[in-house]
């Protein structure tokens, strides 16, 4: 199953609701996770940009978007971003399809000459 990184931050009201009443948010977000089949594999809180990052598993992109959604849609957070994780092999893979690939930059195709009688 793929894995995600999500990166958020709280609004100022949600860090005064856990300041009052303190809460294990993990048990939330895993029960987020579980109910499309996937799994949490991480919860952190930290300091800078964000306030904590999830590391998740989940069935497909769409299940992690269910996610994601549902989160977001909750009110709680002022910012939800995920990224989809690659594994080295899916990277290498990557790597040699993109090979394959005949990738011209913009403006390096050169347009046939037009004469004029």
């Amino acid at each position: 199953m793929p894995l995600y990184l999500s990166k958020f931050s709280y609004t100022p009201d949600t860090w005064a609701r856990l300041i009052n009443n303190p809460e294990d948010r993990r048990k939330a977000a895993q029960a987020y996770i579980e109910s499309v089949g996937g799994k949490l594999h991480g919860f952190w809180y930290a300091f800078g940009t964000h306030d904590g990052y999830n590391l998740w598993e989940a069935p497909d992109n769409v299940s992690m978007a269910a996610v994601a959604l549902a989160i977001s849609g909750g009110g709680a957070l002022s910012s939800f971003e995920t990224t989809v994780l690659l594994s080295v092999e899916e990277s290498m893979e990557a790597m040699r399809q993109a090979a394959k690939i005949r990738y011209q930059s913009p403006g390096a195709v050169q347009q046939p000459e037009v004469t004029v009688d």
